[in-house]
């Protein structure tokens, strides 16, 4: 089964023959899926008025079970510093989480979900995973580990 990329390495070596252009079709598959990903994801988020940081946040507060200062969000999530701030300003204002300043340190706040913040996440979270099972069904599970444990190497060897 030929894609895209196949056919884009098939020029390279028609024009190039000297270049080793096949890592490529790793590289190009990965950069397409992501997008194809960030897609997929974003509508099972916006069923829930949410898109995928405010997801982040809400899902990284629910699985610490416990209030979080904004770092430790940044650390334990998947969005940057600067969007912490932005996203805990959204969620605050939509009554999904608050931020209470620490007893011990005037400059540290600690974030915690709301009741409101806790249901919705309570509800998106399952629709989330079973988008995701329905985006990697063409996998069997030994596919899914071998390719989540080379992914993981990958990551690791650049995040270093």
């Amino acid at each position: 089964m030929a894609d895209h990329l196949d056919r884009v390495l098939e020029q390279w070596a028609t024009v190039r023959p000297d270049l080793d252009a096949s890592p490529m079709g790793v590289i190009g598959r990965l950069s397409r899926l992501a997008r194809v990903l960030d897609t997929e994801l974003a509508r099972t988020f916006a069923e829930h008025d949410l898109d995928r940081s405010s997801f982040d946040v809400l899902a990284t507060l629910r699985r610490n079970d416990r209030p979080l200062t904004p770092a430790e969000l940044m650390r334990s999530s998947m969005i940057t510093s600067g969007a912490v701030t932005q996203r805990l300003d959204r969620l605050a204002a939509r009554g999904l989480v608050t931020r209470t300043p620490s007893p011990t340190d005037g400059r540290v706040v600690h974030v915690s979900l709301t009741e409101e913040g806790l249901a919705l996440i309570d509800r998106a979270l399952p629709d989330h995973v079973a988008n995701e099972h329905r985006i990697l069904a063409a996998l069997s599970d030994e596919d899914r580990d071998a390719l989540a444990d080379m992914l993981r190497k990958l990551l690791a060897s650049l995040e270093t």
